[in-house]
């Protein structure tokens, strides 16, 4: 059932409560919530009333033997859990069973919990920033910010906290900074950064290189078709050399890559979109073509979260809770994902719902070694 393995994973967790006031260990509550949020939990309510519809099931593995707790208990239990210790157990439990292979893409973005914010200040809203293996569909770290706009310092926090040797760090134009590509490198992997107006004369050096591309389209396109549009794209990828100017600040630059797309859409013009990136691996058009399709992965994770696991929807804001919350659901999506049956998401949770044995398949696959491809 692997619980052992989880406790001892999540050991670390500091408990908060006065020992003597203490009715419910850490543990069972917190484990008992990742089982009620991989069945579908949307809060503490939920998170109890899932734990009580299979008390026979927790009191079998020892756990909730003297009772279930009040929802508001399990919400001040989870909520006190200072976050810094959750995320770094959840990235130390990530490392201990996947395995990075080398070029694996590891794309890092934000998302705002848009139900978070205090209701005497929404702009205490709070925004996470998630670092994701696409091929994989694994979330492999998280940590907050507090607004959108401080994701330049938080990210090489995240960085750090991480093993990307040998990995290639994809991440948007916001946070194409020297900084950034700097820790990256300095840990050992590799990154692919969008560029755009943030990064004037860096874009301008690469427009600039990329002239004769542009002018003459020779290469291969790469033609899709579906949901009422036919989109072509084309990546080419030239040396760092081409660049006019002093760009020495970008700690191991090589190669920058365009991406040349043409959509057409029924009823509407042509649009024809040019995007530009820098990178510190030699890659080819194909790899570059192929790793900036992947870092999209973390977007399709996001609405994951919302549209299975509504998360935008959740109005949980009181001192940790939110954040604490979000984590639970990044370790019971990856759960859920690793667990084979070919269903939804949505599927898997009903199935774990009504059937502890689903649950305990999800927990096996999630608490099995992998390889990260």
């Amino acid at each position: 059932m692997h619980i052992d393995h989880f406790k001892e994973t999540f050991q670390t967790i500091t408990d908060q409560r006065q020992g003597a006031k203490v009715t419910y260990c850490l543990f069972e509550v917190l484990f008992g919530s990742l089982c009620a949020v991989i069945a579908g939990a949307k809060g503490w309510f939920d998170i109890r009333e899932y734990i009580l519809g299979h008390h026979d099931w927790f009191k079998n593995n020892n756990l909730f033997v003297s009772g279930i707790p009040a929802d508001d208990t399990i919400a001040r239990i989870i909520s006190t859990i200072e976050p810094e210790q959750f995320h770094q157990c959840f990235i130390n439990w990530m490392s201990s069973i996947h395995t990075l292979t080398e070029g694996q893409v590891i794309a890092i973005d934000g998302k705002t919990l848009r139900g978070s914010y205090n209701r005497q200040d929404r702009a205490s809203t709070i925004h996470m920033i998630s670092a994701y293996a696409s091929s994989n569909k694994l979330v492999l770290g998280q940590l907050k910010t507090e607004q959108k706009s401080n994701e330049i310092t938080a990210i090489p926090e995240l960085i750090k906290m991480l093993d990307i040797k040998g990995a290639l760090v994809t991440i948007d134009a916001m946070a194409c900074q020297t900084k950034i590509a700097k820790t990256i490198v300095e840990q050992g992997g590799d990154y692919l950064l969008a560029v755009k107006s943030n990064q004037g004369k860096l874009r301008e050096a690469i427009v600039k290189a990329f002239s004769f591309q542009r002018a003459n389209n020779t290469d291969k396109s790469t033609i899709e078709q579906g949901h009422g549009r036919t989109e072509c794209r084309q990546c080419y990828v030239i040396d760092s050399t081409h660049l006019v100017g002093d760009f020495s600040k970008w700690k191991g630059l090589k190669n920058i890559v365009m991406v040349e797309n043409c959509r057409l859409e029924k009823g509407k013009p042509i649009e024809l979109e040019y995007r530009y990136y820098i990178s510190s691996k030699e890659l080819s058009a194909e790899q570059a073509a192929i790793a900036v399709r992947e870092h999209w992965g973390i977007e399709s994770m996001h609405w994951v979260l919302d549209v299975s696991m509504s998360e935008d929807a959740c109005q949980i804001y009181n001192a940790h809770g939110a954040e604490n919350l979000s984590c639970l659901r990044h370790m019971s999506l990856n759960m859920l994902r690793a667990e084979p049956t070919k269903i939804s998401i949505v599927g898997k949770q009903k199935r774990c719902m009504m059937n502890p044995s689903m649950l305990e398949a999800v927990l096996k696959a999630g608490f099995s070694r992998s390889v990260i491809n």
